[in-house]
């Protein structure tokens, strides 16, 4: 079972521990949204592209509202099973999968208050960091400071690079690859300037 398929399946099952209702790291989507989001992002072809091209944005989120009110056991079997026969996406499921379920199911972790890290296998802690530097790089791309990412055990990947003073960012692989994704609710350590240290946390990092 690929990390994609393991994610997949806990995430529905904290969804349903959750509840419907409960708050996620996606702004103000729901559990439900965020579940409805994730099936249309499968399975409407038609609608998806609207994730990435504005004009298409006012249809996704008509298609997604409607989703949403799928009754909520069906919505989380549908992303349980996840790409149906049919989708580009279901041979590349372990591939285009492999952050989506892993950032989706700590959103719904993380969107309440009282959450804690939970442990990661280390070969899935390698796999996250092969992936920290290419995100990290997008991510922090308009930080006015030289920015490293590095893990406890001394690895280092600087993701950004400037003639000014240097922001490190101390973490585990997932730690650090969901800062990368926007989110804040993280366990990270940072070095630095305190100036500098604020500008990179202020960065605007929503792909």
């Amino acid at each position: 079972m690929s990390i994609a398929q393991r994610e997949r399946q806990q995430l529905v099952e904290t969804m349903a521990a959750a509840g419907p209702e409960a708050p996620t790291l996606c702004g103000t989507w729901t559990v439900r949204d965020l579940a409805a989001h994730l099936v249309v992002r499968e399975r409407r072809l038609d609608a998806a592209p609207g994730i990435m091209l504005a004009p298409l944005a006012g249809y996704l989120e008509r298609v997604q509202a409607k989703t949403a009110r799928t009754p909520f056991p069906e919505l989380l079997e549908q992303v349980r099973t996840g790409p149906p026969w049919w989708s580009p996406l279901r041979p590349l499921d372990a591939l285009v999968n492999l952050t989506e379920m892993f950032v989706h199911h700590e959103d719904v972790r993380r969107g309440s208050p009282g959450w804690k890290p939970r442990e990661i296998a280390q070969a899935d802690e390698d796999r996250y960091w092969s992936l920290v530097g290419k995100m990290g790089r997008r991510s922090y791309r308009k930080s006015p400071v030289t920015v490293v990412l590095a893990t406890l055990e001394g690895k280092r990947a600087v993701v950004r690079s400037t003639s000014g003073t240097e922001v490190t960012l101390t973490g585990m692989p997932s730690e650090l690859l969901l800062h990368a994704f926007g989110r804040d609710e993280v366990r990270i350590e940072t070095t630095g300037e305190p100036e500098a240290v604020q500008a990179v946390l202020a960065l605007d990092r929503s792909v």
